[in-house]
């Protein structure tokens, strides 16, 4: 995701929404829009930095249309750290190139912008720590320093000088990058605390929705604020909240929060620390709860046993809690109301037969392939190619077990999954390419390993399974142009022939000669 403190990447900071705009305007008309965010000292500083007549490239300067709202600090800091990242940004993109009017007057701007959020922040927040003030006098200090340098170099005329200097206005930039990101991790680390306290110690549910809507509005601006949120006790406040009955109309809510949070290793961490997993175990065996705070437990399942997060492996409790969980999503996949409920309940089952090899057996004894083969045919539950890679991803999985085949047999799976074979994305968007690769990958990959019971093997060449697997190979529209696609098809192939002969007729047509 992002990388802010800690790693110090000050453009990593995201748009907060749809309340940042950019501006094409003239150069009065953008130091008009900039009174609105600046005290009056600043008016002189600002005139000087701002041109009269419009560069090619000053034309796309960001502004920020209107405050802040008045006593919202969090916003205050979301707004202003972004311009303020994109103007380092865009300084440092001016630097490269020698511009150093522009490098000077942005610099200029800079200052402003930095001068601005420390004044209206305090202001909000009434008082300070004893290390934000240093770090505000150290960041204040860099900034005249890169606004003074860069003045300098606006005089210098020997190359060797400016070569020089602009090595010093690079590592200035690079010095007050890292005490501005100090600066607003300390900040943010503070309003998250005030945040945290109020969801711990609130007995009140609208305080409580509130307050944890504002927590979750901050997990998506990336995952050093989820690090935040965790660090400072978020997982144990929310996890608070999914015990006390009083909630339950916010259990939703505080475990979608709780998935954002686990994104990262700090929120899994703690989660265990707090029994989360048996808390999630709880709620998803009782039927009193909705069905949409169960599909929510279930998106926390998901995130916590991702592969894609090698921490996520040494989830330890989870093992312990994982029979009830597992029986509990096959039944939340059976009477899912809607492709979203099943989409959350079979990505945490696919997820699971990842963690631990446990689960497929598991799986088998609850007849989950009769239970996901037949959402296969119901449109309402298994509509788009990402579920289907979440259904896909458990069959190859279990397939590794003997008696998988004959009830994929029994259940007419192997139609299906050949289906499969053929998935075409419909709106043509990146994710959702990626996601019929997959499906096809995995299809051939299940089916192969499926091939070595002689029921699947006869099953497949009576569906006609081979010509489908040579029209793969030759057309990589076919395949959604993926060569995972076509070595899985190629393996299939292999298994399925057995033959030599057909293996090279297969290598013939992928150099694009026509069938015999």
């Amino acid at each position: 995701m992002m990388a802010l403190p800690g790693g110090r990447h000050l453009d990593s900071i995201p748009l907060p929404g749809q309340r940042l705009h950019l501006m094409q305007v003239d150069s009065v008309q953008r130091w008009m829009e900039d009174l609105k965010l600046m005290t009056e000292c600043e008016c002189m500083c600002v005139l000087q930095a701002k041109p009269i007549s419009l560069e090619e490239d000053a034309q796309g300067d960001l502004i920020l249309a209107g405050g802040p709202s008045p006593g919202d600090p969090l916003q205050l800091l979301l707004k202003r750290g972004w311009v303020i990242s994109t103007e380092l940004r865009r300084i440092g993109q001016k630097l490269a190139q020698d511009r150093w009017a522009r490098v000077h007057s942005m610099s200029v701007r800079l200052t402003c912008h930095a001068r601005s959020m420390v004044s209206e922040y305090s202001a909000i927040s009434k008082s300070s720590s004893q290390e934000m003030g240093q770090v505000e006098k150290l960041l204040m200090e860099k900034c005249s320093e890169l606004s003074a340098v860069t003045e300098r170099c606006l005089q210098a005329e020997n190359e060797h000088v400016l070569k020089s200097m602009k090595a010093c206005v690079s590592e200035t930039l690079s010095t007050l990058g890292q005490h501005f990101g100090q600066l607003l991790e300390l900040a943010l680390t503070r309003e998250v605390q005030a945040l945290v306290r109020k969801i711990d110690s609130s007995d009140n549910v609208y305080t409580t929705e509130s307050t944890t809507g504002n927590l979750f509005s901050l997990t998506q601006e990336g995952a050093p604020l989820c690090r935040i949120i965790a660090k400072e006790g978020g997982v144990v406040a929310l996890f608070k909240v999914c015990r006390q009955d009083n909630f339950r109309c916010l259990y939703p809510q505080a475990l979608r929060t709780l998935a954002s949070i686990c994104c990262v290793e700090e929120g899994v961490h703690q989660l265990e620390k707090v029994d989360g997993v048996l808390c999630l175990a709880d709620i998803l065996t009782d039927d009193s709860h909705s069905e949409a705070t169960r599909a929510e437990a279930a998106a926390v399942v998901a995130q916590v046993t991702s592969p894609h997060l090698p921490f996520t492996q040494h989830l330890s409790s989870f093992l312990e809690s994982m029979e009830e969980i597992v029986t509990a999503l096959v039944k939340l996949c059976q009477e899912a109301s809607s492709g979203e409920v099943f989409l959350l309940a079979s990505a945490a089952l696919a997820n699971i037969t990842f963690f631990d090899t446990m689960a497929c057996e598991m799986l088998l004894q609850l007849n989950a392939i009769r239970v996901l083969l037949e959402a296969c045919s119901d449109k309402q539950r298994v509509d788009t190619p990402y579920t289907r890679d979440q259904i896909v991803t458990i069959l190859a999985n279990m397939s590794v077990l003997e008696q998988c085949a004959s009830d994929i047999v029994q259940e007419n799976g192997v139609q299906l999954i050949m289906g499969m074979l053929s998935e075409k994305p419909r709106s043509g968007t990146p994710a959702e390419v990626a996601a019929c690769e997959r499906v096809q990958q995995k299809a051939a990959v299940t089916l192969a390993r499926l091939s070595r019971d002689p029921d699947v093997a006869r099953e497949a060449v009576r569906l006609n399974c081979m010509s489908r697997l040579i029209e793969l190979c030759r057309s990589p529209s076919e395949r959604n142009s993926s060569d995972a696609v076509l070595v899985a098809c190629l393996t299939l192939g292999k298994k399925e022939t057995k033959i030599s002969a057909l293996l090279w007729l297969l290598f013939w047509n992928i150099q694009g000669c026509p069938a015999s």
